[in-house]
């Protein structure tokens, strides 16, 4: 079965990304994408739908995050710009604080691409911060942009989905017409058969869904030890995600009130405007952020199966911590470069 022939193992960001840089060179058709989870699921095992979910320079400064980040605005600037409302996603104002300077290579490589960037003056930070940017980001409504990927490839690019939990990696070798295998499993690369990094670990957020139309911009403030921010959720009827904590190997799926409390207080200093009475808090939840000491893993390996002794090429693409939506396009993009001459190959062989 054509369809076969690239298989995705796994349904987050990071996995539809994947899936829709070989939909859109023309390959929808021989992909297939595995997965215990879907869009629309809220498992704590399925990290996606719980983020902020924004573009904004909580990534690292390595020039493999520099390089993701500058790709992945480009194309949600584009989406913004040409599907917004479809996309649920949208440009929004946006500041962000640190209380430490941050990397001048990060700083530098953003203003270089990022739309009205600009460095605030000294003497119009909040009390204990040294540093602060103002640009245009954009903001994404999580759950819903992955029911929009979700459903364009299916759909429009014809990608086969099957919802099943993998025993190891090279269980997504479906046929003898499986040449590629995306791993995308976030943080089950852990674990998983055929992974098993140990570099991988779950960084709990506990964040607020609150009701707040009057907020329209997004704000955050990078502490020594914590994250505080506003992100607004596009096309959602006025929610807004408060946040947060970034706790490294943390996997509980329990929210707290202490932490409900402190994401309140910290929110409310951040952005005054949220104490209205038009400010109603909704829930909380808890996600884990597939994070990896060193950043994530965009790699390519070529694997033997079994007895059998044919070989498959993997790419791993996993790791990407709390920065899955802002990279996500640019790690699909540099995955699938990875492997052009097996997916070339697959553009001659349906031909035939």
């Amino acid at each position: 079965m054509k369809s076969e022939s690239v298989v995705i193992i796994g349904a987050g960001v990071i996995g539809l990304n994947v899936a829709l840089v070989l939909a859109q060179k023309g390959y929808g058709r021989h992909t297939t994408i595995i997965a215990e989870h879907l869009p629309g699921d809220t498992s704590i095992n399925y990290t996606s739908p719980w983020a902020g979910a924004n573009f904004s320079a909580i990534s690292a400064s390595d020039p493999n995050a520099l390089r993701w980040d500058k790709l992945g605005y480009k194309y949600l600037l584009g989406l913004a710009a040409k599907d917004g409302k479809n996309a649920f996603v949208k440009e929004t104002h946006s500041v962000e604080y640190w209380d430490e300077l941050p990397s001048r290579g990060k700083i530098d490589s953003m203003a270089a691409y990022l739309k009205d960037f600009k460095e605030i003056a000294a003497q119009d930070l909040p009390e204990g911060v040294v540093f602060g940017i103002e640009f245009t980001t954009i903001t994404l409504n999580a759950p819903m942009h992955l029911r929009y990927l979700f459903q364009k490839l299916t759909q429009q690019y014809g990608v086969r989905v099957i919802r099943k939990r993998l025993p190891q990696v090279s269980s997504g070798h479906l046929s003898n017409d499986t040449k590629v295998i995306f791993n995308c499993t976030g943080n089950a690369a852990k674990e998983l058969p055929g992974v098993q990094d140990s570099k991988c670990y779950p960084t709990r957020g506990q964040i607020l869904l609150a009701r707040a139309s009057h907020v329209q911009q997004n704000i955050m403030r990078h502490g020594k030890d914590y994250e505080t921010y506003v992100i607004p959720r596009p096309y959602s009827n006025g929610n807004v995600i408060l946040g947060g904590f970034m706790q490294k190997n943390v996997g509980t799926p329990d929210t707290f009130g202490e932490e409900t409390e402190s994401i309140l207080t910290r929110t409310t200093a951040l952005l005054p405007a949220l104490k209205s009475n038009e400010t109603e808090v909704l829930g909380a939840f808890a996600g884990l952020r597939p994070s990896r000491e060193g950043g994530a893993r965009v790699a390519r390996e070529n694997v033997q199966l079994g007895a059998t002794g044919r070989r498959v090429v993997v790419v791993h693409n996993y790791g990407a911590g709390g920065t899955g939506y802002q990279a996500g396009y640019g790690m699909a993009v540099e995955a699938v470069n990875t492997v052009t001459e097996e997916i070339d190959a697959l553009n001659i062989q349906s031909r035939l």
